[in-house]
């Protein structure tokens, strides 16, 4: 007995690694972003990846604010 072709579907979501989420979010963070683009983070991205990267990035940014604003001051 001979079993059928094997048809990949290729409508499902390709997962992208982390530095796409880490790419989104940088330039979210500056505000330059191109529609298409975002339109294909939309489709391939997880918002838990999002979620994740964006609060770690938030805390990078308050943590880099605070050790900056020290430097100034002790000088």
């Amino acid at each position: 007995m001979s079993n059928p072709p094997v048809v990949l579907d290729k409508t499902l979501p390709v997962k992208r690694p982390l530095w796409r989420s880490i790419v989104a979010v940088s330039w979210s963070f500056i505000g330059i972003r191109k529609n298409s683009e975002f339109q294909e983070d939309l489709t391939h991205i997880t918002p838990l990846h999002i979620l994740g990267v964006g609060l770690v990035a938030g805390l990078l940014f308050v943590i880099g604010l605070i050790v900056l604003v020290n430097l100034v001051v002790a000088k």
